[in-house]
């Protein structure tokens, strides 16, 4: 007797849940910048410090995301979402109370870059990816991701609100009781494929996924456009409020910047992941990335303003994760889903290099130099490279000779 298909979760569900879980868990570390000047001068360390604590914590997000995501393609996302809501409460706890750089590192690093790895895109999007029907998943994943922007553009300004109201160590402590939400949201995401443990059947183990997915060149094109990607939004979100300080500016400009770009990424990350439907994908992540060098370079160029930040903002928002809904759409239509959050890990870890590169170059070479321009310069550039590397992806399904025994 042939085994009953288990019936999938509604669409509203999975991303009413998906949705405000991404928007919690990304909503947070977005806002992270906001912290720099607060605990560097309270603390007396320098940027440099900061700056590789959170480096550590994206490096750590992106290698943890390839377990995580294995372990959600295996289990189901639920049990990775609880897990994940446990380790950031206990490393925004462990942030506010470090008492050196090695501790904060260890906290505000490697625990908050592990619970990331569990709450954020790649294991929400393999939820997608089995939940919905492939004529939309694109769009959903569009969806997806704007929440996550839009959790930027309400939670920043709310971090800044407890920094400046309470201080920053009970700032951190109230955001890790509201992490904690988490946890009942990943409820919604309970897949019946998954009960008792037991996943779906596959046709190829996880070795065989990763030696076809390592040997096709449009992937490694992928993850090496996602390493620009990496470098470029991390950089500008964690040090962009301390440039702009830097030049005179006040911190409000900063926060107002970084939730315009939460805002404008709203309508940047929905409207790729629809015209994902419509156009190549390949050409939508060339254009987000070539738009990104563009903007950087006229900001550069343009005498700095309230007016101006803001503008920047807005143009650099639109284009800020809308890389993502593209991406993660062109793996799934290449290789299919049963190893999706996996491969999707893979490909973000290469992002996770990139930013651990942006945020820590901008904090080395500031300490050096006094200055941020060399590493706009390098984001610039790094644009343009992601760009002609994009063009060339295939993104036809994989051609498979004959189904590989699980």
């Amino acid at each position: 007797m042939q085994a009953s298909v288990p019936q999938k979760l509604s669409m509203v569900q999975v991303l009413a849940c998906g949705a405000a879980i991404v928007t919690l868990s990304m909503g947070i570390r977005h806002g992270f910048g906001l912290w720099l000047q607060p605990i560097t001068q309270a603390q007396g360390w320098t940027r440099e410090t900061f700056a590789f604590a959170l480096a550590i914590q994206n490096l750590t997000w992106g290698f943890f995301g390839i377990f995580a995501g294995m372990v959600a393609d295996r289990f189901g996302a639920f049990r990775v979402l609880i897990v994940g809501a446990l380790l950031y409460a206990a490393g925004l706890a462990g942030m506010a109370l470090s008492p050196t750089g090695l501790v904060f590192t260890l906290t505000a690093g490697i625990l908050i870059g592990a619970a990331q790895a569990g709450t954020t895109y790649a294991v929400v999007y393999g939820v997608i990816g089995r939940q919905i029907d492939p004529a939309q998943r694109s769009w959903a994943m569009g969806v997806a991701a704007a929440a996550g922007s839009f959790g930027q553009f309400l939670m920043v300004p709310v971090e800044g609100f407890l920094i400046s109201g309470f201080g920053w160590q009970q700032a951190l402590l109230a955001l890790g009781v509201a992490v904690l939400l988490i946890g009942p949201l990943a409820f919604g995401l309970r897949e019946p494929g998954f009960a008792g443990g037991a996943a779906p059947r596959r046709d190829q183990t996880i070795l065989q996924a990763l030696r076809e997915a390592f040997k096709y060149p449009s992937f490694q094109l992928l993850m090496a456009g996602y390493f620009v990607c990496g470098f470029q939004v991390v950089f500008i979100g964690v040090h962009m409020p301390s440039y702009l300080k830097d030049k005179g500016l006040s911190p409000q400009v900063a926060s107002y910047a970084l939730a315009l770009i939460g805002l404008f990424n709203v309508i940047g990350t929905y409207v790729a992941g629809t015209l994902g439907q419509k156009l190549a994908r390949r050409k939508i992540l060339a254009f987000i990335y070539l738009s990104r060098s563009v903007a950087i370079a006229l900001f550069l160029w343009a005498p700095l303003s309230p007016l101006s930040v803001y503008v920047f903002a807005g143009v650099i928002g639109l284009l800020w994760l809308s890389t993502v809904p593209p991406t993660n759409a062109i793996i799934a239509q290449i290789f299919g889903v049963a190893h999706l959050s996996m491969l999707g890990g893979f490909a973000f870890f290469s992002h996770q290099i990139g930013s651990f590169m942006g945020v820590w170059l901008g904090g080395y070479l500031y300490d050096r130099t006094g200055s941020y321009d060399g590493v706009w310069y390098i984001a610039i550039a790094l644009g343009i490279f992601a760009a002609i590397v994009n063009l060339p992806v295939r993104e036809a399904p994989i051609s498979r000779r004959m189904p590989q025994a699980a």
